[in-house]
Formats: structure tokens, sequence, C-alpha cells
């Protein structure tokens, strides 16, 4: 199932239970409702970093300042070279060598679509879920197809595979987040998840440009992470507090 854009008042009882309601650390967070599409106009690589330009909607780019947080298709990157004006409007965000290994966007050819979405702060109405920006590695799209062929509307049926050291943190009716968006496992069959895709998600993200084989930036629900972390420190008498979650980039 797709969570579809709705004020998730359950999320927002779990960010004040982890942060306190009103907490005074300014603490932001994406949600995986995409906001809008951008265009790959450049990857650039360099001696020192990747630069990769995005071409986006003038609204999104002009709520931008030099050092702001952007998911791209999943990823958080800083923006930097902000142009509002330019034909496109466009940003540019450099790639650090962890993102370069851990996700798809070194790889992603100019005309690519990607996902754009701007960080809340955290303890606002959610439709989404916890999502941090924080890849944890890819997949590989093994089919997208639509459930009722020959019709303009229909949902779809998304599968992929995921590497083994992520099937832990997967269970039907869990949340996980791919290529930027907060999608509901439906299915999961050894390394294979399946999910349903609505119809307005298909048509308002990058998953309606995508084929079989390529490659998706995968981040498992990060308080399936933190729930094993404490069940394995609970005999040395760790405690999950606000503190923790700050120091450790939550």
């Amino acid at each position: 199932m797709n969570r579809g854009r709705r004020h998730n008042y359950g999320n927002r009882r779990l960010v004040d239970s982890l942060f306190g309601s009103g907490s005074r650390y300014p603490v932001y967070m994406f949600t995986g409702l995409i906001e809008t599409t951008g265009t790959v106009l450049c990857v650039t690589p360099t001696a020192g970093v990747t630069r990769i330009t995005i071409g986006a909607p003038a609204p999104l780019v002009s709520r931008l300042n030099t050092g702001d947080s952007v998911a791209v298709s999943g990823v958080c990157l800083t923006a930097l070279d902000i142009e509002p004006n330019a034909f496109p409007a466009r940003f540019s965000a450099d790639l650090a060598a962890e993102t370069i290994s851990r996700t798809t966007l070194s790889r992603l050819k100019p005309d690519t679509v990607v996902n754009l979405e701007l960080p809340t702060p955290a303890g606002s109405p959610l439709g989404g879920h916890v999502v941090q920006g924080h890849v944890d590695s890819t997949a590989t799209l093994v089919a997208l197809e639509s459930i009722t062929a020959g019709t303009e509307t229909t949902d779809y049926c998304l599968r992929f595979t995921i590497p083994d050291s992520l099937t832990r943190y997967v269970v039907e009716k869990g949340s996980i987040t791919v290529e930027g968006i907060s999608l509901t496992v439906a299915a999961i069959r050894g390394k294979e998840v399946e999910i349903a895709i609505i119809p307005h998600t298909y048509a308002a993200t990058s998953l309606r440009t995508l084929s079989p084989g390529d490659g998706l930036n995968i981040e498992v629900d990060v308080l399936a992470k933190y729930a094993e972390r404490q069940g394995e420190k609970e005999d040395a008498g760790f405690v999950l507090t606000e503190q923790y979650l700050i120091a450790n980039g939550y």
C-alpha cells in the first residue's frame, strides 16, 4: 500500500515520544512525501568530489538557501550554487565518497528524473514516516507492472530485490523508503520486496520513468534499527535517549 497525502498524527506522537513535545533542539527530517520532481542537468566528477546539478521548479529552488538540506531521490544533500532565476531554475550539490558508494546518484545521466523533498520540523504532522535521507544501500528493480491493463487509471505492483543485510529491517505492512518515497511493504519473500503503488504516486514521482534492472535508493525504517540496537544493549543498561539520537545523526 502507498501512504498517500494525509496527516499521520500517529507519527507525530511517535516523534514527540522520542524528542519530547516542544523539544529545545531544532530537529528537521524528511517524511517521504515527494514535493516535486527535478531533472539531472549534469554530473561532474572532479579530483576532489563529484558535483550533481539538478533542474527543478523555481518555487522550490527559491526556497533554498546555501547550506540547506534537500532530499534528491532519497539522498540528503546540501544545496549549493542556487539559481532560482536560471532557465531552468537549478541547484547543485557535492557527493561525498560515502554517497557515491551507497547510492545511485553518481551514475545518473542528464535528463534523469529525480524526486525532491525539502525537510520538515520534527513534531509536525507527517504524512509518510520518519525519513533521514541516509540511504542504506541500493536495490534492483525487478518489475513495475500495472494491475489492470488497458485502463487510463490503475494501481501498480512494484517489485525489487534488496541486499541480505537489509531484510531483517523489512516487514509486511512496515515502512520503507524507495527513491525518497515513503511506501508500505505489501509482502517480502526472501530478498524480494513487493509494494502496491497508487496512480498518484506513479504519476507524480520518478517511478514512471524506471525500467527493470535500474538501481533504487533504499532507506529502511530507522526505528527498526534503533529497536535492534536497544535489544542488543539491553543487558548493558543502554537507554534510547534524545541526546543519543541527536549524537547519531537522527
